[in-house]
């Protein structure tokens, strides 16, 4: 049923994408959910959902959406935007939500080392991950994911994507989305970022239990420095200035207070 769904929807977004989107917009507004990564236990939809979230990928986005706390794109310090793509996919206004020089580098390096070092998920899968997959590793879910990836591509432009994923995505402590994130760790807008803050922001998502500064602070900074070492090795930033960002002082608001705005 599944393959089914795949091959009928796969044949028909990819030549008419726009008019899909356009019914989409036609129809009453999907039920209001959170997302995904929100989510103790996931419905498993059927070929009918996941069919109708392929041609209505908009509609099914939006449902997922917390636009009281949305920040759009130019609101968005661009040393975070920076500092994400830097660290989170290299390669995100190359490729068409997957990355196969990035999945043939993971690959040939988990080889080397006989287990799971490097992954190659794509800015553009992890959204989808973050609003509508669960976590488990399966043939059927890696399928969806590539499909919808590739459906937000068309569907979307970059910066769109990279403003949705900024705004859904998990960083610790209770805080989902950049508004929540950057008011929460140091009581600022994701506008008035600066680039150590944004730096240190950038590399939560990774492993967000881990890598909070409220729950291990060695470890949020040296995951710190390795996103400035990758802007830096990207050319995004020189060697001073990286050097200067890990050694200035974070002033984090206090933890209870940012508990009480969670």
């Amino acid at each position: 049923m599944l393959l089914c769904a795949v091959l009928v929807s796969v044949g028909t977004f990819l030549f008419v994408p726009q008019v899909w989107q356009s019914i989409g917009e036609l129809l009453p507004s999907a039920e209001r959910q959170l997302p995904a990564n929100q989510l103790h236990e996931i419905h498993d939809p059927d070929a009918f959902e996941q069919l109708a979230r392929v041609l209505f990928i908009r509609r099914a986005i939006n449902a997922r959406l917390n636009r009281s706390d949305y920040v759009p794109i130019g609101h968005i310090s661009p040393d975070l935007k920076r500092a994400m793509v830097a660290i989170e996919d290299r390669r995100f206004y190359d490729h068409w939500g997957f990355d196969m020089t990035g999945m043939a580098r993971a690959a040939l390096v988990n080889i080397q080392h006989g287990r799971i070092e490097e992954g190659a998920s794509t800015i553009t899968q992890q959204l989808v991950k973050n609003l509508f997959l669960a976590n488990e590793q399966t043939f059927t879910r890696k399928v969806q994911e590539l499909l919808l990836a590739l459906d937000i591509e068309i569907a979307y432009s970059k910066d769109e994507i990279l403003e949705m994923y900024l705004n859904v995505v998990y960083y610790g402590s209770g805080f989902y989305g950049v508004n929540a994130a950057a008011e929460g760790y140091y009581g600022k807008a994701p506008a008035a970022l600066d680039l150590p803050e944004a730096s240190m922001l950038a590399g939560i998502p990774n492993a967000p239990s881990e890598l909070s500064p409220f729950e291990n602070f060695i470890a949020a900074k040296k995951r710190q420095a390795v996103v400035l070492d990758t802007m830096e090795a990207q050319g995004l930033i020189d060697a001073r200035t990286a050097e200067d960002a890990k050694m200035q002082p974070l002033d984090f608001r206090p933890e209870e207070s940012a508990k009480e705005k969670r």
